[in-house]
């Protein structure tokens, strides 16, 4: 990480960012070009992993992805708000927090993990507990991203 002054290494703070946002960007290989998607998510912190829950129709050109190269970065962002550098264009700049890092996808095809994914990324999302039965979880299909491993940086807002 070229700015150390920013990286953060307190595993609490990031878990702060995971929870603070929403959206994760999946990077996947798409032959010549990168193929890059937004999900809501759920997710756990696991044995020092962080592990990703995603939902998606059961077919399509992600999951075609996943299935020919599981190896995927994510992307995570927020608290982004404008720092103003007044009257000098080149003085702006942008508070933020972020995550990024890389792991492997794989479809979830054990119904209770799908479920016990779901039950995450509703619980993310909304705040809430739902119950999902098995034909719930048949509908869709789940995808888990297990982290090799991430970094994590952040500019406050002075």
């Amino acid at each position: 990480m070229r700015r150390k002054d920013r990286e953060i290494t307190d595993m609490q703070q990031i878990l702060g960012i995971v929870d603070r946002c929403k959206i994760l960007r999946l990077g996947l290989f798409d032959r010549d070009y990168p193929y890059v998607v937004p999900l809501h998510y759920g997710y756990e912190f696991f044995e020092n992993r962080l592990v990703f829950y995603m939902h998606s129709a059961t077919e399509g050109h992600k999951l075609a992805l996943i299935a020919d190269n599981p190896h995927v970065c994510v992307e995570l962002d927020g608290d982004a708000e404008l720092i103003s550098g007044g009257e000098i264009p080149c003085m702006y700049g942008s508070s933020f927090a972020s995550v990024i890092g890389r792991g492997v996808a794989e479809i979830v095809t054990d119904e209770k993990e799908k479920i016990k994914g779901l039950s995450l990324l509703m619980k993310h999302q909304t705040g809430r507990d739902f119950a999902f039965t098995g034909e719930m979880a048949a509908t869709v299909a789940v995808i888990r991203v297990t982290l090799n491993d991430f970094t994590a940086k952040s500019r406050p807002k002075q």
